[in-house]
């Protein structure tokens, strides 16, 4: 046991980044999106969770309360989504939690990434964290805001919730990267704002990054 949380505290970057992954685009290999919904997404949120943990390890009590708090909270809240099909607020506060928990680990990741003057795998590790983590907050946010208004995005699969996660994955990959291909588009003021917003983020982001690894590569020299 020591030694496997041992191992989880030296590659807690690297845990976290899998994690991330799997949460993001295990849709691939799923075409049951039923079950998606009432198996594998309580599973992949709880293990996205713990994963989550271990950005906390040796910090201070605050901040392990708080952790332990939105830990349980997003632990739960998809296990009640087979129980609450129709019930918008549950959504509404399913979204917000999960924008807060992601908002407090991409803080802490990127608080990591400013901190050493120096690169190895840890540093590249958070690094790709701090991208998928933004893919996340604003897969959320936009969440929240298509299941208010439905017709705010035109070219959604709007079958079903495992649809409407998959689809914003997809957009929030492609407008945080600029691509832009133009088949998902958002047609309603405050979804058309969030998704500038969105753009704006990833752009500073890369740009941030690439100056805080070219500052730590010359610091070791």
């Amino acid at each position: 046991m020591t030694k496997l949380l041992d191992f989880f505290e030296r590659r807690k970057y690297e845990v976290l980044l899998a994690a991330l992954l799997q949460h993001l685009f295990i849709g691939i290999f799923i075409s049951d999106h039923e079950n998606y919904r009432d198996i594998i997404w309580p599973i992949n949120m709880f293990l996205l969770g713990l994963a989550c943990t271990g950005i906390f390890m040796g910090k201070n009590k605050w901040k392990g309360w708080i952790k332990n708090f939105l830990f349980i909270l997003v632990v739960l809240l998809p296990i009640g989504i087979s129980f609450t099909k129709d019930i918008k607020v549950y959504f509404d506060i399913l979204n917000i939690i999960y924008v807060c928990f992601f908002c407090f680990i991409f803080y802490e990741v990127v608080k990591f990434l400013v901190r050493p003057s120096y690169i190895d795998t840890d540093v590249i590790s958070a690094a790709a964290c701090g991208y998928f983590l933004l893919i996340e907050i604003s897969v959320f946010l936009l969440q929240f805001l298509i299941y208010n208004d439905p017709h705010s995005f035109h070219g959604m699969d709007m079958r079903d919730n495992a649809s409407i996660y998959m689809d914003l994955v997809y957009f929030s990959s492609i407008s945080i990267t600029s691509i832009g291909f133009g088949d998902i588009v958002p047609t309603a003021h405050n979804t058309k704002l969030v998704a500038s917003i969105l753009g704006i983020l990833g752009h500073f982001y890369t740009v941030v990054l690439v100056g805080i690894i070219i500052s730590k590569f010359t610091s070791r020299k």
